[in-house]
């Protein structure tokens, strides 16, 4: 799909990445399965494909899609959302410094703490919605600020055209984890460098595929050894798995849309209710980043959390009595879940013992709201 026209996000979702099979004329796109491509007689690869974890045809095509979707110049898929965000910080070097939220997801905390710290990368963890502290925070050896907003589970929201003016003022990069707000938020467009999505969530959007991504704002030196970790790594997706993804990215517009509001809607609810002691969703005026949030999204995704009266015992109790939100972990699947969160995170004093994350899908919300009340009572 070749056009200088700029197109509207649902458009470009349909069509991105998407081409007419040359050889049989179908519409949808083939999978290839093949681990490896024939040679031509003087030994070179007239199709541009070596071997499957170099490059593959349903990759390359996720890869674009991804790269007009976010506004990118290039796109970069895994096998996972921490094998996205493992290969940023492999690009970097033994010495360098990292700044990375308090609230972030705990897979990322992990990665950092247990992997990079240990193979010489520097880490300060900051509460990024003070931007005092991250330019505090900010020194010679700083090469990377890493965002996550809203975050996960307290949906903090982080300013990132703000942050991104912080990381270039130093020299170094920006790099965002969008994967709760893809569409309704553009990181490279407000200044990022870098968005990392865990693909497994919205963009495959039905919970049966696991992958990631990074998008490059521009091509650098920086992309290039991401590129080269990627395939000399070789965390790759399957072909299967990348023709999944981009299938669901064809209707992320009109499903964000659709999660956004019925998330408002049950947080709205949540809100007034006696048993709910606070509601964190970015849609609602009383929240502390409301403003921001309201200035770089164009809707508040599908994503909330709450604290419910009387501590975990209270929480799980809940949890066990919904009927239509499945207790599941994940998240941007097209049915909703509901987990304690302090059970995955462990005894992470930052994670409310109280506290349910709430994965809003595509049910009616006054069915979400009805199995929510009865769960409370």
């Amino acid at each position: 799909m070749k056009t200088d026209r700029k197109m509207r996000i649902e458009t470009l979702a349909v069509h991105a990445g998407h081409e007419i099979d040359g050889a049989t004329g179908a519409v949808a796109t083939p999978i290839h399965l093949s681990t490896t491509f024939e040679r031509d007689p003087e030994g070179g690869y007239p199709h541009g494909y070596i071997y499957g974890r170099s490059a593959n045809p349903n990759r390359q095509a996720l890869e674009q899609g991804l790269a007009a979707l976010e506004g990118g110049e290039e796109a970069f898929a895994f096998g996972s959302g921490l094998a996205a965000s493992s290969a940023i910080l492999q690009a970097l070097a033994a010495g360098d410094h990292v700044v990375a939220p308090t609230d972030v997801y705990h897979g990322m905390t992990k990665l950092l703490r247990e992997v990079y710290m240990r193979w010489g990368l520097e880490v300060s963890f900051v509460d990024m919605t003070k931007l005092g502290l991250v330019r505090e925070a900010m020194g010679p050896k700083t090469k990377l600020i890493w965002i996550e907003t809203p975050s996960n589970p307290l949906l903090k929201i982080t300013d990132i055209a703000a942050v991104a003016e912080i990381a270039h003022t130093a020299g170094a990069i920006c790099a965002c984890d969008n994967t709760w707000a893809p569409i309704v938020q553009r990181p490279l467009d407000l200044g990022a460098d870098f968005v990392m999505h865990s693909t497994t969530k919205y963009l495959g959007g039905h919970s049966d595929v696991t992958g990631g991504a990074l998008i490059a704002k521009t091509k650098t030196d920086f992309s290039e050894r991401v590129r080269e970790i990627q395939t000399t790594c070789g965390g790759v997706p399957s072909p299967f798995d990348c023709w999944l993804i981009l299938r669901g990215m064809r209707s992320l517009p009109w499903r964000m849309r659709a999660h956004s509001e019925n998330a408002l809607k049950v947080a709205t609810w949540l809100a007034d209710h006696q048993r709910v002691e606070r509601v964190h969703y970015p849609g609602l005026a009383s929240h502390a980043g409301h403003e921001i949030a309201a200035q770089q999204m164009n809707e508040f995704s599908g994503m909330l959390s709450f604290e419910v009266r009387g501590g975990k015992e209270a929480a799980v109790g809940v949890a066990a009595k919904t009927n239509l939100f499945v207790r599941a972990t994940s998240l941007g699947g097209v049915e909703s879940l509901i987990e304690h969160r302090a059970s995955i995170t462990g005894e992470d004093p930052r994670t409310p013992q109280g506290l349910l994350r709430l994965s809003i899908g595509l049910e009616h919300p006054d069915d979400l709201i009805e199995d929510l009340a009865q769960a409370l009572e």
